[in-house]
C-alpha cells in the first residue's frame, strides 16, 4: 500500500467525494488523470500496474509525476480539513495571539489587550497549555499597559500553567519510553509504566489535558495487548477513565479521542471477561460515533463491530454474533485492512466453535495473500493466531498429512522468533496439541489435563487473558470430550476476584 492509498484510507466516503470535487475544480485541462488515479486507489488499494490502467501502456515517469501531484493535493486537503475540525479552535487561538502581538507592536494597546485576553480564555477552555505559555509570556511583557491586572497574580498564573505544560512535555517523554519498551517486547512493561510515570513526575490527578489522558490509556492498552496482562492494567485504566469523566465538557471538542478511549476501555473489560461492562462502553461509543453528523462513524465501525461480535459470542449469543458478521460490509471498509483481517479471523473462530469446520476452512481458502503480506498489514501475532487456528481446524477434521506439514512449517517459521519474544506458551500449546493428536487413544485424561493447565495458564483462570483461555478451552474440550462452545463459555464464566 503506497502513501496515497494510506492517506485515502483516512477519508470518509463524504470526504472522498469532496476531494474529487476539489480536484475537478482545480484541473485546468480535461485530460488530467488525477481523478482517475484517485478512484483506482480508493476502490482497489492493492492494484498493480496502475500506469498501464491509466495510460494504456507502460508510463512509469508520467505515473510517478501524477502520483506526486495527487499526494500534494491529499496532504493539502487533509491539513485544511483538520483546521476545520478538532484543530480549528487551536488555530483560532494562535491567530488571536499573533494578532495581539502585531497590535502591541503598532501601539494599539487597548485592542491588543482585549484580543490576548480572549485568546487566554479560549486556551484555558481547551487545555492548550503550550499556547497558554506563549499567551502569558505576551501578557507579562505588556503587563505595565494593563491597569486592571495585578502582576503578581499574572506571574502566579504563568507559573501554574508552566507546571502543567512541563507535565505535558514529560508525558511525551513517558510515551516515547514505553513505546520503546513495547518494541523490545519486554514482559516487564507493566512495571515499567508505573516506574516511568514516577520518573517523569506524572500524576493523572494533576490536571493532564484530555489528549494526554488519551495517550496514557492508549499506551496502557497497547502494553496490555502485547503482554496479554489486561487484568493487572485494568485498575489503572479505570483510574485514568475517572479523570476523563471529569472532562465530559471537552469530549465534543475531542470527539475522535473520546470515541477511541471508550473503545479501549470496552476492550479492557472484554479481555477481563466483564462482558456487561464492556457492552455499556460500546453503547456509549456508538452514541458518540453518531455525533457531529456521523463524521467518525465509518472510521470506527470496523473496530466497534469486531468488539461487539466478540462480546456477543462470549456471552453465549453466537447466532447474533454471526449475523453481525454476515451483515458487515467488508467491501465498504476494505481499506481498513487490519480490522477486516481481525473480523474474518473472528468469523473463522466462531464457526470453528460451532463445529462448522468446513465453512471456517473455506474463509482461509479465500485468503489470497502470503503470510508475509498479512504480517505487514496485521502484525506477526495475527499471522501466528491464523496459523494456529488453521492447524486446530485440520486436527479437528483429522487431516493427518496437513496437520504434519503445517506443524513442521509453523515450527520452522516461528519457533526462533517466539522464543526470542518470550512466547513460549505458543510453542507449548502446539506441543500439547500435537501430543494429543497422536496419542488421544492412550493418554490419561486427568493427568494430561493437569499438564495442559500447568503449561498454558500462568495464573488463575479468572485472571487469565480471554484469548489464551480460548486456546486452552479447545484442548480441554478435546481431552475431556466435551462440546467446545459450552466448554469455552464455562471457562469464561469464572468471576474476576478483584
Amino acid at each position: 500500500m503506497n502513501i496515497n492509498t494510506s492517506l485515502i484510507a483516512t477519508l470518509t466516503a463524504e470526504e472522498q467525494k469532496a476531494f474529487v470535487t476539489r480536484l475537478r475544480q482545480k484541473n485546468k485541462r480535461h485530460d488530467t488523470k488525477n481523478v482517475a488515479l484517485f478512484k483506482i486507489l480508493a476502490t482497489n488499494p492493492n492494484v498493480e500496474h496502475i500506469d498501464v490502467l491509466l495510460y494504456g501502456k507502460k508510463a512509469k515517469g508520467a505515473y510517478h509525476a501524477l502520483s506526486k501531484r495527487l499526494l500534494d493535493g491529499l496532504i493539502d486537503f487533509i491539513a485544511t480539513k483538520s483546521f476545520k475540525g478538532e484543530q480549528s479552535e487551536e488555530m483560532e487561538i494562535i491567530k488571536l495571539l499573533l494578532a495581539s502581538r502585531i497590535l502591541f507592536e503598532q501601539k494599539a494597546y487597548k485592542v491588543a489587550l482585549k484580543i490576548v485576553k480572549k485568546a487566554e480564555i479560549k486556551a484555558k477552555q481547551h487545555e492548550l497549555f503550550g499556547i497558554l505559555n506563549e499567551i502569558y509570556y505576551t501578557r507579562i511583557q505588556y503587563a505595565h499597559l494593563d491597569r486592571k491586572i495585578d502582576l503578581e497574580t499574572l506571574i502566579t498564573q504563568f507559573k501554574t500553567n508552566k507546571l502543567l505544560f512541563q507535565q505535558e512535555e514529560n508525558l511525551n517523554l513517558f510515551y516515547a519510553t514505553i513505546k520503546n519498551e513495547l518494541i523490545t517486547k519486554s514482559k516487564n512493561v507493566t512495571q515499567t509504566i508505573a516506574k516511568t510515570l514516577s520518573d517523569f513526575d506524572i500524576s493523572i490527578e494533576n490536571g493532564l489535558s484530555y489528549r494526554s489522558l488519551y495517550k496514557i490509556v492508549a499506551i496502557n492498552n497497547e502494553a496490555a495487548h502485547i503482554t496479554r496482562d489486561f487484568y493487572t492494567l485494568l485498575p489503572f485504566i479505570e483510574k485514568v477513565n475517572k479523570e476523563i469523566e471529569h472532562k465530559q465538557n471537552l469530549s465534543e471538542k475531542h470527539l475522535f479521542y473520546h470515541i477511541q478511549i471508550l473503545y479501549y476501555i470496552a476492550n479492557s473489560h472484554f479481555r477481563n471477561k466483564d462482558f456487561e461492562q464492556s457492552r455499556k462502553y460500546l453503547e456509549r461509543m456508538e452514541t458518540e460515533m453518531k455525533k457531529q453528523n456521523n463524521c467518525y462513524y465509518q472510521r470506527f465501525t470496523p473496530q466497534y463491530t469486531l468488539l461487539l461480535v466478540l462480546n456477543l459470542n462470549y456471552s453465549g449469543k453466537y447466532e447474533k454474533a454471526l449475523r453481525c458478521l454476515e451483515q458487515f460490509d467488508f467491501e465498504k471498509h476494505k481499506q481498513q485492512i487490519a480490522y477486516v483481517m481481525d473480523l474474518k479471523l473472528t468469523a473463522v473462530v466462531l464457526l470453528f466453535q460451532q463445529n462448522r469446520c468446513k465453512e471456517a476452512l473455506q474463509i482461509f481458502k479465500e485468503s489470497r495473500h502470503s503470510d508475509t503480506w498479512y504480517a505487514e498489514k496485521g502484525g506477526e501475532i495475527w499471522v501466528v493466531k491464523k496459523n494456529l487456528t488453521e492447524i486446530m481446524l485440520y486436527i479437528e477434521m483429522e487431516h493427518l498429512d496437513l496437520v504434519e506439514s503445517r506443524i513442521k512449517s509453523f515450527r520452522k517459521k516461528y519457533s526462533k522468533r517466539l522464543k526470542e519474544n518470550n512466547e513460549q506458551r505458543v510453542l507449548e500449546f502446539l506441543s500439547l496439541a500435537t501430543h494429543y493428536f497422536y496419542h488421544k487413544e492412550t493418554i490419561n485424561q486427568n493427568e494430561f489435563m493437569l499438564k495442559v493447565k500447568k503449561s498454558l495458564l500462568t495464573s488463575r483462570e479468572e485472571k487469565e487473558d480471554l484469548f489464551v483461555l480460548s486456546f486452552y478451552a479447545w484442548l480441554k474440550s478435546k481431552i475431556m470430550k466435551t462440546d467446545l462452545y459450552k466448554t469455552t463459555l464455562e471457562i469464561m464464566k469464572q468471576k474476576n476476584d478483584r
